[in-house]
């Protein structure tokens, strides 16, 4: 069995860990600072409700079996793709 690690070692790790927090995206939308990932959140949704549409014109929605797995991965990949887009950097 392996020893828990030293109390020292804990809170020495947990120093480093805040650093990525220390600044988040915003956008200003009408005057008012508004966080980036709600936005793309927003666009991921409303490209998925597209994508539904899309597929219910061709066709290829009533041969989906897995419809709450697929419109959700649907939503977190487009949702992923607009924030990899306008926020990479």
């Amino acid at each position: 069995m392996m020893p828990a690690p030293a109390p020292k070692f804990i809170l020495l790790s947990a120093i480093f860990l805040p650093g990525g927090c220390a600044r988040g995206p915003t956008l200003d939308v009408f005057g008012s600072y508004f966080p980036a990932w709600m936005a793309c959140l927003v666009i991921g949704l409303i490209l998925t409700i597209m994508a539904r549409l899309l597929l219910i014109g061709l066709g290829i929605d009533a041969h989906l079996w897995r419809k709450p797995v697929v419109y959700p991965c649907l939503a977190v990949f487009f949702t992923l793709a607009v924030w990899l887009v306008f926020f990479k950097g």
